[in-house]
């Protein structure tokens, strides 16, 4: 916890955890010195997943990427304002009713950093000035050319950069462990690893793929036939877990949001990670393939009455992003896209004493993904869209790896964790009731 000194009585605490922060090439004072030195350029260079803050004076920087959360709320004191910042909405909540102030609080008055933004907040009193926003990350579109064996082989290399980096940040004897489904992002995550570690001469019996099934679903066999089809059965293991260990209120809990594709993965994802800790009372790593539908666009477009293809595609990270924060459907409380979303990983995650790390949602890898030039490769076809990851992940993986990596029909995780008739019995239809009991959770 950082607690500033700059002014007396307190105006601003940071709950904030550094050592939650994966940066590769610089300390977290350096990390810290690029935040609040006014050029977007050097902070763009901070490689990795990060939430950093930084008081000077009377102003507060933060910045994040969107492998790690991080808000803030404005509270009132006789001596004037106090400003706090933390990962979750409970923490800054338990934080007020310590300094019996939280008379004042809601979750929706507190506020997501956005992903990819420098935010300055003056810490000045009433009226609180709005905060100043400036994009340290802006990937140059359309860039790259339309052959997909060039643009796999940039993707992936991309990818394994950042794996690169991690593996090599990483205690020789810890192992690591990737949320494994058998699909395309995962299933690629994991042969880059796999590949790395032989290229490194680290041993690849470090590596294993948890895949969670509830009641038989999917994915378990879908696993099965990836790592079977490149004889490599004998790093994965399936994880059982009764229908009785998954409750989407816990999740509800652990990630304070309500969006149903978000709150269901997370759901998925913690029951994965509870039995996880069991299982394994010592594993720390565990990464994963979230952000790969993002930086690819590959969601069903017809489910998201706002969306058309050509919102999809004209709108730089839209997935990613949202709608971005100079728009009138930007959530304040939660900033929009992948940025709001990815929580759905990180909290279940963090709450069982896990360093999570998703390689395709860092800067460097998405930059090479908004490169893509969508338009010409679909000519606005939305089928086409959808064919193009596994055409343009595959490709890349053959080009790092050596591997034929197998390509299976899009499934969420959390389609795939259960059967359908399970899936259905966990989760009510609609966000009405996710949004309710959340809500309860703060009634005064």
């Amino acid at each position: 916890m950082n607690v500033s000194n700059t002014a007396t009585p307190t105006d601003f605490i940071s709950l904030l955890d550094d050592s939650n922060n994966v940066i590769f090439n610089m300390t977290s004072d350096e990390a810290a010195e690029a935040v609040i030195s006014g050029d977007a350029a050097r902070v763009r260079r901070i490689e990795g997943q990060f939430a950093i803050v930084k008081k000077v004076g009377q102003q507060v920087f933060l910045a994040r990427s969107i492998g790690r959360p991080m808000r803030y709320f404005l509270a009132k004191q006789v001596s004037g304002p106090l400003l706090i910042v933390a990962e979750r909405i409970d923490e800054i909540y338990n934080f007020l009713k310590g300094m019996d102030l939280h008379h004042q609080f809601h979750p929706s008055y507190t506020r997501m950093v956005p992903a990819h933004y420098v935010v300055r907040l003056e810490v000045i009193g009433c009226p609180d000035p709005n905060p100043v926003y400036t994009r340290f990350f802006e990937p140059k579109r359309n860039s790259l050319t339309h052959d997909l064996d060039e643009i796999g082989k940039a993707y992936i290399g991309a990818l394994a950069n950042e794996c690169q980096k991690w593996l090599m940040s990483i205690p020789e004897n810890e192992p690591v462990g990737v949320l494994f489904s058998g699909g395309i992002d995962s299933g690629s995550v994991f042969l880059v690893l796999y590949s790395l570690m032989l290229k490194l001469g680290m041993s690849p019996q470090r590596l294993k793929g948890f895949t969670l099934s509830v009641n038989n679903g999917p994915d378990a066999e879908q696993a099965h036939q990836f790592l079977d089809q490149l004889g490599l059965s004998l790093f994965l293991e399936v994880i059982d877990v009764p229908q009785s260990a998954v409750n989407y209120k816990e999740a509800i809990n652990v990630i304070e949001d309500y969006k149903s594709r978000d709150l269901e993965s997370a759901t998925m994802a913690l029951a994965l990670c509870k039995q996880l800790r069991s299982l394994y009372p010592e594993w720390k790593y565990l990464a994963d393939g979230d952000g790969g539908d993002e930086n690819l666009k590959d969601y069903p477009i017809a489910e998201n009455t706002e969306l058309t293809i050509r919102s999809v595609l004209n709108n730089m990270m839209l997935y990613q992003e949202g709608w971005g924060v100079d728009k009138i459907k930007h959530s304040l409380t939660y900033s929009g896209g992948q940025s709001r979303g990815h929580v759905r990983s990180y909290a279940p995650c963090r709450l069982h004493g896990f360093k999570g790390f998703s390689p395709y949602a860092l800067p460097n890898v998405i930059e090479v993904a908004e490169g893509i030039p969508f338009i010409q490769l679909t000519d606005w076809n939305e089928e086409s869209l959808y064919a193009l990851k596994g055409e343009i992940t595959s490709r890349g993986v053959k080009a790092i790896t050596g591997f034929d990596m197998p390509v299976f029909e899009k499934r969420r995780f959390q389609l795939g964790a259960a059967t359908e008739s399970t899936f259905k019995q966990l989760f009510p239809q609609g966000e009405a009731e996710y949004r309710a009991y959340f809500h309860s959770l703060y009634v005064r």
